[in-house]
């Protein structure tokens, strides 16, 4: 008997789906490989972050105590395991840096941006699939590069994840890579965000208008828009920085400047002042391109879980386009111990003010969602509702320090530290958590161990807490940030009893990240089978397969109705309602 091979004609822009192991899994163009690989490379960045942090908290909690099993092991800045002050400096430096930059706008943007948007707005792939591949294998080098920095002589950055001049335009040599990884990690995400931006606007299925997008969707095309606008900026001062650096320009170098005892000898009419404008007219959009993505993810998480409409559904993508304009005029808030005219600060004070506005809308919309709902407590529901509780800490902490005569008291100090912790871990990773418990079935087929991930998330909510809550206390006693020996200061000895407590709560932290890891990869293999749509989710990424096929659906899904259509009357028992169904019937376009 002869076979006929029948070939199914590709739908229209879909890539042929590869064969070859490379073209598979390492230089795919599929934005669901893409969306994993940015996964896996988040959480690798993350365990690195999270060991330096310990390392740090070691030397708060015990100064100058030498760390044993490091006594061999340890690099050029911890002789016989004791930390010298650079090496230190370099420890916070890193440590924000590379969770900042590698590993929160990886996983949020990256990976769940990747592998969600083209799902939810029922395209194929990403407009761009080419640039999608080369967006990711770019911010590779720079993570290479960011470590590599650790082994050169004089070691990594040393000034700060913010790299303040002028200081950091005499900094050893890793300072210089510090800012060549960042150059090529913007690279990246410019990549990243053009190609957001046009899948967006030019890929949605047929019936889906901008009012019934997800609210996921909503806040990564508002990221991927002040990833646009704010980029260019801090490239363009960190290019200034390193030709100060290498090239002998004086761009952020003052006249009579003096390092360790001695004038610098090519300073001249530099303004180190313009670093600072320059790097926080990106910075303080950047808190907003880390937190506006897990606002989506919560966003869409509760939902689901209290299976109620979200509560005022314009409102809340009005307010993510507000915190995104007002995002760009509150910068000079970081500055007001620089120096500024008392007129222009009272205007950045008020406008850090009015920005609480469209986050408190949020908050207010989020209970307004749980409050009568049919609450299932699962692990998504869980982080998403921790992301909210910690989200209000570090929102109210902040409303303290836009007050400029409050700021000039507490800035510098651990309450700064306390905040911007509450902001990034408890609301960006606890968003990240939410998502990545929420779409583990989508990506990989199998649910997580729900019983393991209600255990992560109570040691880590717990401890967490524990963590940083307590450096509001520090910093109110006059505890500054980037102290290497506290000890030393007679008004502070007091304070390591509270230190100790803190980093023991962090080694606990950490231990409960293990937890995490284990059951991420351990479900891949042993997870229950999730079925295509676990949750009973409205919205179009679980009305395909799980995990979707190469081409996502089988047919063009069409949009009939808004993401959150839960529990509607004219639907009797039956508490969901697909975006893709009729009417009037099933979904006309289900995979199978």
């Amino acid at each position: 008997m002869s076979s006929i091979a029948v070939v199914r004609e590709l739908p229209p822009g879909v890539h042929p789906e590869p064969t070859s192991f490379w073209r598979k899994y390492i230089f795919s163009l599929d934005h669901k490989v893409i969306g994993k690989q940015y996964l896996f490379y988040a959480l690798f960045m993350l365990v690195i972050g999270g060991l330096l942090a310990t390392l740090v908290r070691w030397q708060l909690a015990w100064p100058g105590r030498p760390i044993a099993f490091m006594g061999k092991l340890a690099p050029e800045g911890m002789p016989n395991g004791q930390m010298l002050p650079e090496f230190y400096n370099s420890l916070f430096t890193m440590h924000a840096t590379i969770m900042i930059f590698f590993a929160i706008m990886p996983i949020l943007i990256g990976a769940f941006g990747n592998f969600v948007v083209p799902l939810q707005i029922g395209a194929r792939d990403m407009a761009f699939p080419t640039l999608n591949m080369f967006s990711f294998w770019t911010a590779v080098p720079g993570a290479v590069l960011i470590l590599w920095s650790f082994f050169v002589t004089g070691g990594a950055a040393q000034s700060g994840w913010t790299s303040y001049a002028p200081l950091s335009a005499v900094q050893p040599k890793g300072q210089t890579l510090w800012l060549l990884a960042l150059l090529v990690l913007g690279i990246s995400s410019l990549l990243t965000a053009v190609n957001f931006i046009t899948t967006v606007l030019n890929l949605r299925a047929p019936g889906l208008t901008f009012f019934r997008l997800p609210l996921t969707v909503w806040a990564l095309f508002v990221t991927a828009v002040l990833l646009l606008l704010a980029l260019p900026v801090l490239s363009g001062a960190m290019i200034m920085l390193l030709f100060d650096r290498v090239l002998g320009t004086t761009f952020f170098l003052p006249k009579g400047l003096i390092i360790s005892g001695q004038p610098l000898t090519n300073a001249g009419g530099g303004q180190a002042l313009l670093w600072q404008h320059l790097f926080w007219f990106f910075g303080h959009p950047e808190v907003y391109i880390m937190i506006l993505p897990a606002m989506g993810i919560t966003s869409e998480i509760l939902p689901v879980f209290s299976r109620k409409p979200i509560f005022g559904y314009r409102a809340m993508a009005y307010s993510i386009l507000g915190i995104a304009g007002l995002g760009w005029i509150v910068w000079g808030h970081h500055m007001f111990q620089s120096g500024m005219n008392p007129i222009l600060g009272t205007t950045f004070m008020i406008s850090t003010m009015v920005i609480a506005v469209p986050s408190a809308i949020k908050v207010f919309n989020w209970l307004g969602t749980l409050w009568g709902g049919t609450i299932h407590f699962t692990t998504p529901m869980l982080n998403a509702i921790g992301f909210v509780s910690m989200f209000v800490i570090g929102g109210l902490s902040g409303i303290f320090m836009a007050s400029t005569p409050v700021d000039i008291y507490i800035h510098d100090t651990y309450f700064i530290v306390g905040h911007i912790h509450y902001v990034l871990f408890g609301g960006s990773l606890f968003g990240a958590f939410a998502g990545l418990y929420f779409w583990y079935p989508k990506m990989f087929g199998r649910k997580m161990s729900e019983r393991w991930g209600r255990v992560h998330f109570a040691i880590t909510f717990i401890t967490f807490n524990c963590v940083f809550f307590p450096m509001h206390f520090l910093g109110m006693r006059g505890m500054q940030r980037r102290i290497y020996d506290y000890s030393q200061y007679a008004h502070l000895k007091g304070l390591q009893p509270m230190n100790q407590f803190m980093t023991i709560s962090l080694f606990v932290l950490g231990v409960g990240q293990v937890i995490l890891v284990l059951n991420f990869f351990l479900s891949m293999r042993r997870g229950q089978p999730a079925g295509d749509n676990p949750w009973r989710s409205n919205t179009l990424e679980w009305q395909t397969s799980s995990p979707p096929p190469h081409e996502n659906f089988h047919d063009i899904p069409t949009v009939y109705r808004g993401p959150y259509e839960y529990s509607a009357p004219e639907r009797g028992a039956d508490d969901h309602w697909p975006q893709n169904e009729p009417p009037s019937g099933r979904p006309v376009t289900a995979h199978g």
